[in-house]
């Protein structure tokens, strides 16, 4: 039965050539293959709505990344939604598992393991970090949803970029639905990540945060922290490989300063 039902995967994209043609060959290349491939670009300048379009639909819209999943949800077909970001590589066999494991389970939403790959030394100590929260529900997020309750909960909050993946994770278990997780991975390509290309990230998540601070208290302080307890788990692993853990912690402090900040300039309007 599971090869009869489609799979909408809904890629938004913003100036995303360098990666967009490794990210939708995935999909492409994915052992299930009954799936549409909806590319939702915020007005890119490069070359990237030319590399989507060989590979399917593409809309534009905007402003931020949850606006555009939610309009590219609305012209999904699939009876299943999976979002991914154009840095992202599927592993062949997501798609697969994560249908399998819906219909087995009568699941609503699947968590799909990422791992992060790139180039020097902040790249190395971002898949450092990002390996210790495997299994970690605190951090880790769903991507792949049955469509009827993706709406039911109301979607992607677009008024959070950032945070929207975990306020959707919350409601959808307040909801009562059933959420688990496959052992296929994604793949998040960093590039030659710049600590200051993360802080700005970071920065830029910060000016949503305070609502979902105010939707989900208890968690945000479990979340938005130096100590998150994922690394008390693993510290085997972080003393195994010292220089990129001193490396971690310098990042996630700038980081942390950095959402700090938006955050700051977010509630005093500035």
């Amino acid at each position: 039965m599971e090869d009869k039902l489609l799979v909408s995967v809904v890629v938004p994209t913003k100036n995303s050539e360098n990666t967009l043609l490794r990210c939708l060959e995935s999909v492409k290349n994915q052992t299930y293959n009954k799936i549409e491939i909806i590319t939702v670009d915020n007005a890119s300048m490069d070359k990237t709505r030319e590399i989507a379009e060989r590979f399917g639909e593409v809309y534009v819209k905007g402003p931020e990344r949850s606006a555009q999943r939610n309009f590219g949800a609305r012209k999904a077909n699939g009876d299943y939604l999976l979002f991914i970001d154009s840095d992202m590589e599927l592993t062949p066999n997501v798609v697969e598992e994560c249908v399998k494991k819906v219909l087995t389970e009568k699941l609503s939403g699947i968590i799909v393991p990422e791992i992060s790959i790139g180039e020097g030394f902040w790249a190395k100590c971002k898949a450092l970090e990002k390996s210790c929260y495997t299994e970690d529900e605190a951090i880790e997020a769903p991507r792949f949803f049955e469509k009827r309750v993706f709406w039911e909960v109301g979607g992607y909050d677009e008024e959070m970029a950032g945070p929207e993946d975990w306020d959707l994770f919350l409601r959808i278990r307040k909801m009562g639905y059933d959420v688990s997780r496959i052992n296929a991975l994604i793949k998040h390509n960093e590039g030659r990540l710049s600590l200051y290309g993360s802080m700005m990230k970071k920065y830029c998540y910060g000016k949503t945060v305070n609502k979902y601070i105010k939707a989900h208290p208890h968690m945000a302080r479990k979340q938005l922290t130096m100590f998150r307890s994922a690394y008390f788990r693993n510290w085997r692993k972080l003393v195994k490989d010292p220089v990129h853990t001193l490396g971690l912690i310098a990042m996630k402090f700038c980081e942390l300063g950095a959402g700090g900040l938006g955050l700051v300039r977010s509630r005093l309007r500035i």
